[in-house]
C-alpha cells in the first residue's frame, strides 16, 4: 500500500523526524477555516494536491503561493477534479484533499530513502546531494553522487552509519548529527511498522541549518498489514477513493508508461518479459501491470477495467500463466467486464497458458466477443502489435 504525502508525514512526526506544520483541507470551508484560525497572514506557502503519484509539480498540482486568494484560487482549482501527471494514467487521479504548508528557504536539498533491498537480501540506505530530483535520474546521469551503506535489520542503523553517510555528502558540523539522527530515526520507523520504502525527497536544509522533511513517500508491507493496526486505518480511509477492492489494491503493481497496447499479465517476470517481447516485435507497451498470483475476479475486473478506460491503450493483450490463478477465472472476468463495457471497441488478444487454460479458452470463445485467445505468446504478442499498426483493424 502507498500512503499519501499527509499520511507519509503523520508517521514521520510519530518518529520525531522533522516535518513542517502543515494543514489538510477536504474542501473550501477547510480553507477558510484553517487561513482564519491559524493566523495565516505572512507567505509564502505551498499547496500541494494529495495524489498517489509523482510529478505533481510539473502538472501544477504544487504551487508556491503568496497571499490567500492564490490558495483558495488553487484549493477551487483541484478539490474533486483529477490532477494528470506523468505517472498516472490518462485520466488522472481524483484530489480529494491539499495540503498546506509554509514555505521555508532552502539552501540545499538531499535525497534519502530506506528499503527494503530484495536483490541484495538486505535494507539499504540511499543518499544524495541531489536531492528533489528523481532517484533513477540520479542514477542515470551522476551515479557517482549516490551513497550507500547496508543496515542490519536485528539492530537498526547506528548512530555512526549516519555520521559517515553525512560526511560523504559533504555536510559539516551540526549537520552531521542531525543527518545521522534523521537516518536512525526512519530506520527505527521502517522496521516497526514493516514498511518496504521510506523515501524523503527532498530532505531539505533551510538558512538556519534545520532540516525538513519537505515530501515523503511510503510503501508498507501488505503481508504484514495485519499486524499494524494503524495502517489498517489508514488502509480504510484510502478504500474511499481507490476504485480497487481494500484488500486487492496491495497486490497489483500498475506502472502507466508511454505506449498504446495495455498490458493485464500475472506474475512481475512475466510481465517484464511480455514487455521485453513487445519492444522487440515493435511495438510500445502503455503500462506494467501485475495482478499478482493469486488474484479474484474482483481484482482481475478492476484492474482490466483500468486498462480499458485508459485513452491512450490502443488494443489490449493479456497474458495469464495459470499457477494458482485459473484461467477459467480470468476469462469470466474479462467477459464480465467487456459485456458491460461498451464505450470503445478496441482488439483483444488474450494468452492463456497453465490450470484451466483450456476451460478459458472455451467461455471467451463462447461469449462471442471480440478477443483472440491463445496458448502461443508469440503469437499473441504478434496479432496485438499488427492490429496496433494496421490502425486497430479487425484482427479476427
Amino acid at each position: 500500500m502507498n500512503l499519501y504525502e499527509y499520511q507519509a508525514k503523520k508517521l514521520l512526526i510519530k518518529y520525531n523526524l522533522p516535518v513542517l506544520k502543515g494543514c489538510l483541507c477536504a474542501n473550501l470551508i477547510d480553507v477558510k477555516h484553517y487561513i482564519s484560525s491559524c493566523n495565516i497572514k505572512n507567505g509564502p506557502w505551498v499547496v500541494k494536491c494529495q495524489i498517489q503519484a509523482g510529478g505533481r509539480a510539473k502538472s501544477g498540482g504544487v504551487r508556491i503561493v503568496h497571499d490567500i486568494t492564490d490558495i483558495l484560487s488553487f484549493a477551487t482549482r483541484w478539490l474533486g477534479n483529477n490532477l494528470i501527471t506523468y505517472q498516472t494514467t490518462d485520466t488522472g487521479e481524483l484530489v480529494n484533499y491539499i495540503l498546506i504548508e509554509p514555505s521555508v528557504k532552502i539552501i540545499q536539498e538531499l535525497y534519502l530513502s530506506i528499503l527494503i533491498d530484495r536483490d541484495e537480501s538486505q535494507i539499504v540506505c540511499i543518499a544524495s546531494t541531489q536531492g528533489g530530483t528523481n532517484i533513477e535520474n540520479i542514477a542515470q546521469k551522476t551515479p557517482d553522487l549516490i551513497h550507500k551503506t547496508t543496515i542490519n535489520p536485528l539492530v537498526g542503523m547506528h548512530p555512526y552509519q549516519g555520521r559517515i553517510l553525512a560526511c560523504k555528502l559533504g555536510l559539516s558540523g551540526v549537520k552531521i548529527n542531525q543527518f545521522a539522527k534523521i537516518v536512525v530515526d526512519a530506520t527505527h520507523m521502517l522496521l516497526k511498522k514493516d514498511l518496504m520504502l521510506i523515501e524523503i525527497n527532498p530532505l531539505a536544509i533551510t538558512d538556519n541549518d534545520q532540516f525538513f522533511c519537505l515530501d515523503a513517500k511510503i510503501i508498507t508491507d501488505h503481508n504484514a498489514t495485519f499486524r499494524q493496526s494503524e495502517l489498517l486505518n489508514i488502509r480504510a480511509t484510502n478504500k474511499t477513493y481507490n476504485t480497487l477492492p481494500d484488500n486487492q489494491w496491495d497486490s497489483i503493481n500498475y506502472v502507466p508508461l508511454d505506449g498504446n497496447i495495455g498490458c493485464m499479465v500475472n506474475g512481475a517476470g512475466l510481465a517484464m518479459a511480455t514487455m521485453d517481447v513487445i519492444k522487440s516485435l515493435g511495438g510500445m507497451p502503455a503500462n506494467f501491470l501485475d495482478i499478482g498470483g493469486n488474484a479474484n475476479k474482483e481484482c482481475i475486473m478492476s484492474s482490466f477495467y483500468m486498462i480499458l478506460k485508459d485513452t491512450k491503450v490502443k488494443a489490449i493483450l493479456v497474458n495469464i500463466f495459470g499457477g494458482i490463478v485459473c484461467c477459467d477465472l480470468v476469462a469470466d472476468s474479462i467477459i464480465t467486464v467487456l459485456s458491460t463495457y461498451n464505450k470503445k471497441h478496441i482488439p483483444i488478444v488474450v494468452r492463456l497458458e497453465g490450470n484451466n487454460s483450456a476451460l478459458g479458452t472455451n467461455r471467451l470463445i463462447d461469449s462471442k466477443l471480440n478477443v483472440v485467445v491463445t496458448d502461443n505468446l508469440i503469437y499473441a504478442i504478434k496479432q496485438i502489435v499488427t492490429a496496433v499498426k494496421l490502425n486497430n483493424v479487425n484482427i479476427n
